[in-house]
């Protein structure tokens, strides 16, 4: 029997921040989705795609989303049309299925929307079962995964080479079997975006809009994520920072600067921690250079010293080496992302006790 159903949290697991607007699901930050299962014969996604999706000259900032069948990627789409429907599954015989719909590209570019799921079944679609733990990232590029599918450093950024299950943050979620949020936006800092003059970029922050659902130039349904506050009942046990790379463009060796972005970094420390009181703390630095993480660290422990909360700790990234090969605008390779979700994975299983 052929069903439709709409995408409510009884019939879909979150993937990330992820808001119910007018019946449809709203995603904006990168891996952000939703993940369910059903019994049954056939399936199709219907996808909503925000203003990028038709207008003129956007075809480089569209959303880029995949859809896993049985943890297989069997769609790999931009969201170039309103409304698109991938038909994902198909079988003669009812079959156990599970399926992930995941934002590829972040979403300062664009964001996207599940309209409705249309399977042929006698019951009922399932939310995915939870995951024992829970974590946040939230980043830059590097964490969103910014130009993985470019291997060419001379190129620069479109939304159809972003993929954040090939960067470090996802790969570490997955290694680690955890569910997860994913908070990032390419080109923003702690006190400054990125800048190839030294001028501070002042609108290009993350603290800004972690409080957000989303921050994004596109509109869905005439709405911008960051007019939607997040509820933060999701509550992660650990939350990891990786936020300092764009700063250091603006910073470089301006010791007033650093100290700056220190002190900024730890009033950021304070926005977290009050919307996450039990959550362990990880600040980490370093992957497209390691000069602020000295501050970082300094900064976690005048956090410490001005809170007495000791819930959190720091961890350098190595810094990528040219022979592992880059990314588009010398962004990480995914040999570096490897490299560090191994780094990463291990110091957390040790921190944690996973």
């Amino acid at each position: 029997m052929i069903k439709r159903f709409m995408p409510t949290y009884q019939t879909l697991k979150p993937l990330g921040r992820t808001h119910l607007l007018n019946d449809t699901l709203w995603m904006a930050w990168s891996g952000s989705g939703a993940a369910f299962t059903f019994f049954g014969k056939s399936c199709a996604i219907t996808m909503a795609g925000d203003s990028t999706s038709y207008a003129a000259g956007e075809k480089d900032n569209q959303a880029r989303i995949a859809i896993e069948v049985n943890d297989q990627r069997v769609v790999d789409a931009l969201m170039d049309a309103p409304e698109k429907t991938f038909p994902i599954f198909s079988s003669d015989t009812a079959q156990e299925v599970s399926v992930r719909i995941i934002k590829l590209s972040e979403s300062a570019m664009s964001t996207c929307a599940i309209k409705w799921i249309t399977v042929d079944t006698d019951g009922r679609i399932q939310p995915a079962a939870p995951k024992a733990h829970r974590i946040e990232i939230v980043g830059d590029s590097i964490t969103c995964g910014y130009g993985t599918d470019d291997l060419d450093p001379e190129h620069h950024f479109v939304t159809g080479t972003e993929d954040v299950t090939k960067s470090y943050s996802y790969k570490t979620t997955q290694a680690l079997d955890v569910d997860y949020s994913i908070v990032s936006l390419s080109g923003y800092g702690i006190i400054s975006g990125y800048t190839a003059t030294a001028e501070e970029k002042v609108h290009q922050i993350l603290p800004e809009y972690y409080e957000k659902l989303g921050f994004s130039y596109a509109s869905y349904l005439g709405m911008k994520p960051q007019e939607t506050a997040w509820n933060f009942q999701s509550k992660p046990e650990l939350i990891i920072i990786n936020l300092g790379t764009n700063d250091d463009s603006y910073c470089l060796d301006h010791h007033d600067r650093q100290l700056d972005y220190q002190q900024n970094y730890t009033v950021f420390l304070k926005t977290v921690r009050s919307h996450n009181p039990a959550a362990k703390i990880l600040c980490v630095l370093g992957m497209m250079g390691d000069r602020l993480y000295p501050f970082v660290e300094v900064a976690a422990a005048d956090y410490t010293a001005q809170t007495g909360d000791t819930n959190i700790a720091c961890m350098p990234f190595p810094v990528q080496l040219a022979e592992d090969g880059y990314a588009a605008d010398w962004h990480p390779s995914i040999v570096t992302h490897d490299k560090a979700t191994e780094r990463l994975v291990a110091y957390v299983k040790q921190l944690m006790g996973w």
